[in-house]
């Protein structure tokens, strides 16, 4: 996997939330991986998911966590062809992040409101 998005190890940041942050670093990045999270996707079910994200703002975030090792896309010898996004092992282990950003998000959500 050599890509300009994938890092080498001197070039990633010395903070590990820098890092992170890096990774997922456009909103529909992290709106991608939140929605594969739910297991794996194709194109237009993620941009039907979406919502008002452009063809080509979606495609350059899938390359983008693609070369990144944070998922897999999978083309399927079909007519009409169908491609399958999946998130790696790797992918998968930022649940535990999407978890905590779920409920730090309800809990301010809860606190706007009371306010």
């Amino acid at each position: 996997m050599t890509d300009q998005y994938l890092y080498q190890n001197a070039e990633l940041p010395q903070c590990p939330v820098e890092t992170t942050l890096e990774v997922i670093s456009t909103r529909w990045g992290a709106l991608i991986v939140r929605d594969l999270l739910n297991g794996p996707l194709r194109y237009k079910e993620l941009q039907r998911s979406l919502g008002d994200i452009s063809q080509k703002v979606l495609t350059e975030n899938l390359r983008q966590l693609e070369a990144r090792g944070i998922l897999t896309r999978t083309v399927y010898e079909q007519v009409p062809p169908r491609v399958e996004y999946k998130l790696t092992e790797l992918g998968q282990s930022m649940r535990t992040l999407f978890d905590a950003l779920w409920a730090w998000g309800e809990h301010y959500q809860e606190a706007v409101a009371q306010s």
